[in-house]
């Protein structure tokens, strides 16, 4: 008998797309121009309530751009997190600078705790600038992730990066329709808090358009700029355009049309899809709840005081109560048609980022060694994820 096939996280693409495709392939606007690049991005910004955004061709080529419109160079230092996708680290690298490594709180995002007592025991302010102590070079911004849907702490972050004279940018590529629902940022949605943020359409998000990305900003003076490098630089008048004329080096990053008409279909699902997410998440409370009352396996929260996208689901597997390891687990779900992983390798253990600093890391470590995510596709059905607790408890 056939094994029930069970993915991690897969597109949700209503039949109703094809109508704008077709407009796409008709009217011969397939490439990086067209009508609904124009529209996706005002539906963006309408969405988590700023005035304009910037598509890109993906979540990293955002990241790229937005960390040199905030004025990171070759030499400078980034703080990031460990405990992320190596893709909101490399961009650092793009452009010469260095990343230093932070550790992650319970929440799996960047720990405040630690990222203060780093600028004020492992740094300096001399002048305007934050100089590390260690390596005598310039801290220049801060890169927070916001893990599986989660929120930062950013009320704090922020405080800190105005201490230190840090810009901050938000990596919001799995938290698109995560919003803070009480504090100083009560309302304000990811990526929004910031000096700026991205989001990723890849294909395992909320919402997808196979892939690309957006830039937000409140600074639309930074937004103009990200529009302006993203079409690699080309001067915009009527006479430039003619003749090709670019005002310095720039990227090919803008948004294919073909990509924008999907993102336009996939945004007035959205709020169904976060729904969806919350509803299979609390099925699965609901089927864990006897192993994690016995400390045997536990679903990792959604911090307090948010709206969270509830994107990604963590199990917390201790593998001495649960008898078996994570690792062991996983093989024997994958080996059932359930597909299931590990959180990332962290990333300062990564062969390009081995010598690179990194600062009292623990928590990550243990949560690297520990955490399983589960199927949390949109379009899951209640009856599989009890399919998948009922699996994990046949152990």
């Amino acid at each position: 008998m056939e094994k029930k096939q069970i993915p991690l996280s897969v597109p949700n693409l209503d039949i109703e797309i094809v109508d704008n495709l077709r407009e796409c392939i008709e009217t011969g606007w397939v490439s990086t121009g067209g009508r609904f690049i124009a529209e996706f991005e005002q539906k963006m910004a309408s969405y988590v309530g700023i005035k304009d955004a910037v598509s890109a061709q993906s979540g990293t080529a955002g990241l790229h751009v937005a960390l040199r419109i905030l004025g990171v160079s070759a030499g400078d230092e980034v703080l990031v997190p460990t405990l992320t996708f190596v893709a909101g680290v490399n961009p650092v690298k793009y452009l010469g600078a260095e990343p230093v490594f932070m550790d992650c709180d319970d929440s799996l995002c960047m720990d405040p705790e630690k990222l203060e007592s780093f600028c004020a025991e492992e740094c300096a302010l001399e002048g305007n600038q934050l100089i590390n102590k260690v390596t005598g070079r310039t801290v220049k911004a801060i890169v927070v992730v916001h893990i599986f849907g989660n929120l930062a702490q950013m009320e704090r972050i922020m405080a800190i990066a105005a201490q230190y004279n840090l810009k901050v940018l938000e990596d919001a590529t799995e938290a698109l329709g995560s919003y803070y629902a009480e504090g100083k940022y009560q309302g304000y949605f990811s990526g929004t808090v910031a000096d700026m943020g991205v989001y990723s359409f890849n294909a395992n998000k909320i919402i997808t358009t196979g892939g690309g990305g957006m830039i937000v900003s409140r600074n639309q003076e930074y937004l103009d700029e990200a529009r302006y490098l993203t079409i690699t630089a080309k001067k915009t008048s009527a006479e430039e355009m003619l003749f090709f004329v670019h005002g310095e080096v720039g990227y090919n990053y803008r948004m294919l049309n073909l990509q924008a008409a999907l993102g336009v279909s996939q945004m007035d699902q959205l709020e169904q899809f976060i729904e969806t997410k919350k509803m299979n998440y609390r099925v699965y409370q609901e089927q864990l709840k006897d192993l994690a009352e016995d400390g045997l396996v536990s679903l990792l929260p959604f911090r307090e005081g948010i709206r969270a996208n509830h994107w990604f689901y963590s199990l917390y597997i201790d593998d001495k109560r649960f008898g078996e390891s994570r690792d062991e687990l996983m093989h024997r779900l994958i080996e059932n048609g359930i597909q299931c992983r590990p959180v990332w390798k962290l990333i300062h253990t990564l062969e390009p980022y081995k010598d690179a600093q990194h600062y009292k890391i623990d928590k990550a470590i243990d949560y690297a060694d520990h955490i399983l995510n589960v199927p949390c596709s949109t379009n899951l059905m209640a009856d599989e994820v009890r399919h998948v607790c009922q699996m994990i408890k046949n152990k």
